[in-house]
């Protein structure tokens, strides 16, 4: 079943603790990666460190993300393009 933004709704009451067991681990990764993060930026060989990974990886899924990229960008240029469509319908309503 899906609510009203699509995403999936829990089907009985037996999947709420599992829907409580995911947000208690979402809220201390996030915790422990903002201590983490804090206490990393304090020390500059690990902020180069971590920016020549993130580098690695950057140049090993460059294909990917540049696909992703341009995706997303034709994406919302359609967006945009149906967007102004629907705004010229109704100036054309609006003037009849």
């Amino acid at each position: 079943m899906k609510n009203a933004h699509g995403k999936h709704m829990p089907h009985d009451k037996s999947s709420l603790p599992n829907e409580i067991f995911r947000g208690t681990i979402a809220t201390a990764v996030v915790y422990t990666g903002s201590k983490v993060m804090s206490n990393v930026t304090k020390h500059p060989i690990w902020v180069f460190g971590l920016g020549v990974v993130a580098g690695y990886f950057v140049h090993k899924h460059r294909k990917e993300i540049i696909a992703n990229a341009t995706k997303l960008v034709d994406s919302g240029k359609d967006f945009v393009l149906q967007q102004k469509e629907n705004l010229e319908d109704i100036v054309a309503e609006t003037k009849e």
